[in-house]
């Protein structure tokens, strides 16, 4: 007899876990338009704020998220003020120390969501005449947009993931910038893989799945960075983050 075999769908994000193999220990930062922190989990998310939401992953697990609505953009919008190219404001932020010398750029420029602050706008503190040069101004992008990332990356571990290894996927993570500070601000093993289409692939694996049985297994092709982790750039940032949060009310 004929038939037609059925399989569940997936979402993006859970398509994405599924196309890296992300496993337990595993939380997947993707950088494009938005910021997005997932981490695959045994047990269901609780979070009473609503910041952290409890979506599944493609094979019975749990996949927590938080999503900030500011990601490369801030990148492009401050290469922009600097008048310059993206390769150009990258090696402006390399070329500045790791805390931009007490700059922080809290990167609401679009409003937000983690935290929930709709009507937020972006802003630089801690400006000195020694820090106000373009140098400092990319490495503070660089550094403020990352750790809004870390913020996510945080609240998720509150509830009770420990994470393990942190794969970087979408277009801001081309920046070299990006790959140079993200394993200091993310105090953990930062893991590059090739360029793809993950979540095609995620789809691809599932319905595979579906098909035979028994779930594909491919290698990912990766670069692994550790460095020294570098606290007191996101202290300086939570700070900054939290004089701003009250200054508007949220």
């Amino acid at each position: 007899t004929g038939g037609v075999v059925l399989g569940a769908g997936v979402g993006d994000n859970a398509a994405a876990a599924l196309g890296l193999q992300a496993g337990t220990g595993d939380a997947i930062v993707s950088l494009g338009t938005s910021g997005v922190v997932s981490a695959v989990g045994e047990v269901p998310p609780c979070d009473a704020s609503g910041i952290v939401a409890g979506f599944a992953d493609a094979t019975g697990r749990h996949l927590p998220l938080v999503c900030t609505l500011n990601g490369a953009p801030v990148l492009a919008a401050t290469a922009q003020m600097l008048d310059v190219d993206l390769a150009r404001f990258a090696d402006l932020a390399l070329s500045a120390p790791a805390g931009a010398d007490g700059l922080t750029m809290v990167p609401y420029l679009g409003g937000e969501r983690s935290p929930n602050l709709p009507a937020a706008t972006g802003t630089l503190a801690g400006i000195t005449p020694a820090n106000f040069s373009a140098a400092h101004v990319a490495r503070a992008a660089v550094e403020g947009l990352l750790c809004s990332l870390v913020y996510c990356r945080n609240r998720i571990e509150d509830q009770g993931i420990d994470v393990q290894r942190f794969l970087f996927i979408g277009g801001g993570t081309k920046s070299s910038a990006v790959r140079a500070i993200a394993p200091a601000l993310f105090d953990g093993t930062v893991v590059l893989p090739a360029d793809g289409e993950y979540v095609a692939l995620g789809a691809a694996r599932q319905a595979a799945w579906a098909l035979i049985g028994e779930l594909p297994e491919w290698r990912v092709e990766s670069e692994t960075i550790t460095t020294t982790p570098t606290p007191e750039v996101f202290a300086q940032y939570a700070a900054a983050a939290k004089w701003y949060s009250a200054a508007v009310g949220g």
